[in-house]
């Protein structure tokens, strides 16, 4: 098998470093005819070459003004005005153009320690010696930079649109310093042969990856970053995200079973994906295994009563471990379209912050509120509120019906302040609970990196605020924009506690699935406070393991224990859980052990349970394990409960539904990025071939996109 076939379908990100080479005009032939193509029909892949384009164009004016000497027969002289725009200087200006032109991106980072007197008082002594009062923090950072270098450089005067791009570079954190072997910047691309770094917290690939050339400056650094030079942990300073270890194998002699929430977030695919199109591999608390897997619709049947949600079940061989069997749980929620669906209540609450004002956040909501407005019906109604240092409503509860009211007040919001995410909060639910539809849909729709840092900004508070406000039977969704501050942890939390689903959303076509082909599912929650409990049959199952939904473990007592809070069920959605599980006479390695007679008195006897009816039976030994699934209606605060039992025939994982090997392909890619130590023989190369023969119809293009990644998380990896 090819893993990287010539004439594969390619699927182009804001963040493809061949958009970079675009817009600096690096491409030819058919790649440039591709890209082009691209670029063209997607408004977003337009906006990204503007602002490449016009990023560079400024940068470039701004540096080549400098009155740099330039080398001419060995001597140095002053640029003719006649070459003075064309020339480009020695290190480390003309690095930018080469590094750029090969690389998606090319980040000048300035780390100085601002609690170094030294520092201090030297930066001081130079913004005196110049009469500078107040610069801004991109001058600042570039003053530093030239004062390192020991350039006589005189401070630019960059264009604001130049000065913001270069802040938004700067929300880029601290890149690693690290040592520079021979190479060489040459050419049209970034071509250095460097030694190689060891991957950071848990990445462990086995391969390292390459280090960026980067000048030691002391308390200062300049550094030009590759595809595959800055760890995610570097990429990803400032974000933060919850660590969860890996579920292990649990012996059914002494937990025979296991009790789990559901979960239909699926901000951490995404996530990941920015990631991988930045060029880097992502963190390992990033990657969360369950809402990989959930980030695929999957075709089971939907419900045919009046039951809420279906249940299929399928059991294979596991491919990364054939003596052993995966089991798959899927749940398929009720059905509602535009005209089934109650109306909607809806508050839009909007992060207008400072740390909001990069293309990929503030912007990006304004565009994916966009898609939602023009998909509501006229009966439905929004709200818009914000907040920053302060909240406001920016629109009273308005009916859908003016539609240009809506978008006209979304078209108003900019950035600006510190965020004080509680107030906004409070003043979203207020709105919502003022206009509440009685049987209809009431969502507070939550957009924001999560950096919140004034008022109630700890993530157990602002937990605590959610859990309060969730008793207004008010609904939360909630959805993270931007990379370098995303607070993945708080906001996933919040998510959980207000009844609703964590969304990521890094690019527009991110945003028409949410909005557009999954609306029903993001406005109407068909059940709540859904819980899984797997009962093992002992006779046929030695231990078993639960992959991924680590945060999601509830005591076996919870699940009959309605005052415990899970996860819920939006129209249209597919819940998909596995287990992986080791049969009797089967160790963990996957050897089969000695089969000796049955012990007659060590054999547990078949233990009676009742059922809701009243009668009893005993569970049939052919019976691999029993689901049983209890949830509640959206209004209401006494679950149900549904069981279903599963019989394995023994059937291999190349006769499994597509379906089935789909998910399985996810998973594994999923623990192999977590390097989990549970991964058995699971390559990307082996993922790849899985996920092809799970393809089938592939509506919307998702599972091709999925292949896309897979073959460039090997390409990261090597």
């Amino acid at each position: 098998m090819t893993l990287f076939p010539k004439d594969s379908p390619e699927t182009i990100f804001p963040a493809d470093p061949r958009l970079t080479a675009y817009a600096l005009g690096e491409l030819e032939g058919d790649e440039l005819a591709r890209i082009e193509a691209a670029v063209a029909a997607d408004p977003a892949l337009q906006a990204a070459v503007a602002e490449l384009r016009a990023f560079s164009g400024d940068l470039a004016t701004a540096l080549n003004d400098e009155q740099l000497a330039e080398p001419v027969d060995g001597d140095l002289r002053a640029p003719s005005p006649k070459t003075r725009r064309g020339w480009v200087p020695p290190f480390p200006v003309h690095y930018f153009a080469t590094a750029a032109a090969a690389c998606f991106a090319v980040v000048v980072w300035i780390n100085h320690d601002r609690s170094s007197p030294a520092l201090e008082k030297a930066t001081a002594a130079d913004e005196e010696s110049k009469g500078v009062a107040h610069l801004s923090e991109s001058d600042h950072r570039l003053q530093l930079a030239r004062k390192a270098t020991a350039a006589p450089i005189a401070s630019p005067v960059l264009a604001p649109e130049t000065k913001d791009s270069v802040a938004a570079l700067h929300e880029m954190p601290p890149l690693p310093t690290v040592g520079v072997g021979a190479g060489s910047l040459s050419g049209r691309g970034f071509e250095a042969p460097t030694p190689a770094v060891s991957s950071q917290q848990g990445m462990g690939f086995g391969s390292a990856l390459g280090a960026a050339p980067t000048k030691d400056l002391g308390s200062a650094r300049l550094s030009f970053v590759g595809r595959t030079t800055a760890t995610p942990d570097s990429f990803a300073a400032a974000e933060s995200y919850a660590t969860q270890a890996d579920n292990t194998q649990r012996t059914v002699a002494s937990e025979p079973l296991s009790t789990f929430s559901i979960d239909v977030d699926t901000a951490s695919y995404s996530n990941v994906r920015r990631f991988l199109t930045s060029g880097r591999l992502p963190p390992r608390d990033a990657v969360r295994v369950e809402e990989l897997v959930n980030y695929f619709p999957y075709r089971y049947e939907a419900p045919t009563s009046d039951v809420p949600f279906a249940a299929h079940l399928e059991v294979a061989s596991a491919p990364w471990a054939p003596a052993h069997r995966l089991v798959r749980i899927g749940l398929k929620g009720r059905e509602l379209d535009a005209a089934t669906r109650p109306a909607a209540n809806l508050v839009f609450l909007i992060d207008v912050s400072g740390s909001m004002n990069s293309a990929n956040k503030l912007p990006l909501v304004k565009e994916s509120l966009r898609l939602l407005v023009e998909r509501l019906r006229p009966d439905d109604r929004v709200a818009i509120v914000t907040y920053a240092g302060s909240s406001g409503l920016a629109l009273p509860s308005t009916p859908a019906s003016q539609k240009r009211d809506i978008l006209a007040a979304l078209e108003e919001l900019s950035p600006n302040g510190s965020t004080n995410g509680a107030m906004g909060i409070h003043l979203a639910y207020d709105i919502a609970k003022a206009n509440f539809a009685t049987g209809g849909l009431n969502r507070v729709i939550l957009c924001t990196d999560g950096d919140f840092n004034v008022g109630v900004s700890q993530p157990a508070e602002l937990t605590r605020l959610i859990q309060e406000k969730a008793k207004s039977r008010v609904f939360l969704s909630v959805f993270g924009f931007g990379m370098g501050n995303l607070k993945d942890s708080t906001l996933e939390s919040l998510a959980d506690q207000g009844n609703g689903a964590y969304g990521y959303i890094d690019t527009r076509r991110e945003a028409e699935k949410v909005f557009i082909e999954q609306l029903e599912g993001t406005l109407a929650t068909i059940a709540k406070d859904v819980k899984v409990q797997v009962e093992f049959n002992p006779a046929r199952v030695a231990s078993y393991r639960l992959v991924g939904y680590e945060n999601r473990i509830l005591a076996k007592e919870d699940f009959n224990n309605d005052a415990v809070d899970a996860g819920d069920i939006g129209a249209g959605h597919t819940v998909t859980a596995l287990y992986e599980i080791v049969p009797v006479g089967v160790g963990s390695d996957g050897a089969v052990r000695p089969m000796v007679d049955a012990l007659k008195y060590q054999m547990p006897a078949p233990v009676a349970k009742r059922r809701t009816d009243d009668t009893e039976v005993v569970p049939p030994l052919a019976e691999l394990l029993t689901v049983k699934v209890r949830y509640k209606s959206p209004e209401g605060d006494v679950s149900r409960k549904q069981e279903f039992p599963l019989i394995d025939t023994g059937g291999p994982f190349t006769e499994a539904s597509r379906d089935f090997r789909f998910a399985a392909a996810v998973a594994a890619w999923g623990m192999v990025l977590r390097d989990s130590p549970h991964r058995g023989s699971a390559t990307f190369e082996q993922v790849l071939g899985w996920a092809e023969s799970g393809l089938g119809d592939d509506a919307g293009g998702h599972r091709g996109e999925f292949v896309q990644l897979v073959r460039r998380s090997a390409e990261l990896s090597r």
